[in-house]
């Protein structure tokens, strides 16, 4: 039963949940989320908030909400003039309004209440305005507030640039949260407008700064505007990560699990969320480490576009065909995928593949609706290139003179994309039924004269290694795509020599989907050392 509690400290109200737990476990003490604007954040979320608890996926906690006085008053740092003609100025009282939930409201819920007084346990947290003065929570009363959550912060407000700039990110070892929808202030004429734009300049400042990126997450969300809808949205999520812990040692199963039903795992691989630090896109990585150990050098290392679609294909055929004494030697899979269920992101994966192009000379879509947002190619490279590759690096022993990039369809135009933009960044590429036609087919004459710029450079710069390009198609599938990767693999066939190896291969009876099976095994052989005799 959802319990809320009316408290008052002075003269200042109070809305306190106590979470499932919180009465059968009297030996049990809870950290503790302020929430501003009387905690319509968790109000409207609790449902599902108190399903996170259940389920263990989120830990229990006390929440508390604090009714401001005057909020336009209450939440902001300094004293500003109003935005629109006629309403009230802004009163700058946030150090006061700080000071008094640090001194009087903390200090008498940590004496009604079982909770956890550290600040690594006491969170501050808000939403636009809200978001704001929990931000300089954590700048004025870090001994208190260690846990920050901004959702959609006021960070237009002015001055704010210049503060945060002078002060740098929240002390350590504060763990702060941010976030901010991507339509916030689209339709505003004055300096709310700058919404996104001005999220987005602190994030990148903070994550300049040395052991922050460890601290902080950034989202964005696509489409959310500045309401208390879409700031909700964000609470459990900011949670989760304000008061992330291992999870405790689950007590020994009495059942017979044998006899349950248990999810399939494919052995050796593992799965993570990983947020963009230039964009805050979410990105599920879906990662294959072999069982064997891995050789001095590190383990060759595939990157394959669509990860929701064909990691665990591409998992099942490594673990199948490196098998000993005669298989190939074995290798890590990074599948790059998105948090959804399906298996073709379909939105996602149009702007991440494709570069800029007139929207007048796109083809008619099938089911004839509009294109998505295209063009983001440079900067999911620049995610790949900057953000991923080192974290598995950091992760996995890798060789990174033998990495791979795979793409199927518009994934295949994006891996022929990066050989012609940066050659180097990748040793071997694969193409999957690649949509040349993209961008009217401008990939048929820019990729083979930069292929044949960087090896006139490799002829002079004798360190600089070879590259490899396998492009694989179905026999049944449009007619168009065979003929333009025919017609590719044509024109860079007088490429090849020691710095450049070219495999091209027709799948007799295979269509544009059916064709990733035998794709994956000829990848392999591609890409790994040949089976053994």
């Amino acid at each position: 039963m959802v319990r809320y509690i009316q408290h008052t400290v002075g003269e200042r109200k109070l809305r306190i949940y106590l979470p499932p737990s919180y009465q059968d476990s009297p030996e049990v003490r809870y950290p503790v989320a302020y929430v501003q604007d009387g905690g319509d954040l968790f109000n409207s979320r609790l449902n599902y908030l108190e399903h996170l608890f259940r389920q263990g996926k989120l830990v229990e906690m006390l929440m508390v909400g604090i009714m401001p006085y005057n909020r336009n008053d209450e939440y902001t740092p300094w004293p500003a003039a109003a935005l629109v003609a006629g309403r009230p100025d802004f009163g700058g009282g946030a150090e006061a309004y700080i000071d008094e939930v640090a001194d009087n409201i903390k200090p008498s819920i940590d004496e009604m209440f079982r909770t956890k007084p550290e600040a690594a346990n006491t969170a501050m947290i808000g939403g636009s305005l809200g978001g704001l003065v929990s931000l300089f929570a954590g700048y004025r009363r870090p001994e208190v507030f260690g846990r920050i959550g901004m959702l959609s912060a006021s960070f237009w407000y002015e001055g704010v640039l210049e503060e945060i700039a002078a002060r740098g990110a929240l002390p350590e070892p504060t763990r702060f949260y941010l976030s901010v929808g991507t339509c916030e202030g689209i339709y505003k004429n004055g300096i709310q407008r700058k919404m996104v734009e001005n999220t987005r300049q602190v994030h990148a400042s903070w994550l300049q700064q040395d052991g922050v990126a460890a601290r902080m997450r950034f989202v964005t969300a696509e489409g959310g505007t500045h309401d208390l809808l879409c700031m909700a949205e964000r609470l459990p999520e900011a949670l989760g990560w304000l008061f992330a812990q291992e999870p405790e040692q689950a007590a020994a199963e009495t059942l017979d699990l044998a006899a349950e039903e248990q999810p399939f795992r494919i052995p050796g691989t593992k799965q993570w969320t990983v947020h963009a630090g230039r964009s805050g896109a979410e990105y599920r990585i879906f990662v294959y480490v072999p069982e064997t150990p891995s050789p001095p050098g590190g383990y060759p290392v595939l990157y394959a576009l669509d990860g929701n679609a064909v990691f665990g294909s591409l998992a099942e055929t490594m673990r199948l065909q490196t098998r000993p004494p005669h298989g190939y030697e074995p290798g890590v899979i990074v599948g790059i995928g998105y948090p959804a269920a399906g298996p073709i992101v379909t939105d996602r994966r149009m702007y991440d593949y494709t570069e800029p192009a007139d929207p007048a000379r796109l083809p008619v879509r099938p089911d004839r609706s509009p294109w998505p947002a295209i063009g983001g190619a440079e900067a999911f490279l620049a995610f790949i290139e900057e953000e991923l590759k080192p974290l598995v690096e950091r992760r996995i022993p890798v060789d990174r003179s033998r990495q791979a990039l795979f793409g199927h369809s518009l994934g295949g135009w994006f891996a022929l994309y990066v050989l012609a933009q940066r050659p180097l960044a990748f040793t071997h590429y694969a193409a999957g039924s690649p949509s040349i036609w993209w961008n009217s087919s401008s990939l048929l004459a820019r990729l083979p004269l930069s292929l044949s710029r960087h090896l006139a450079e490799q002829s002079e710069e004798a360190d600089l290694p070879p590259v490899s390009l396998y492009i694989g198609i179905g026999s049944e599938e449009k007619p168009a795509m065979l003929a333009e990767a025919e017609h590719l693999a044509g024109r860079l066939e007088p490429l090849r020599g020691p710095g450049f190896a070219l495999t091209y291969r027709r799948f007799e009876g295979e269509g544009h989907l059916s064709v990733l099976p035998p794709l994956f095994s000829g990848l392999l052989r591609f890409w790994l050392k040949a089976p053994a005799q």
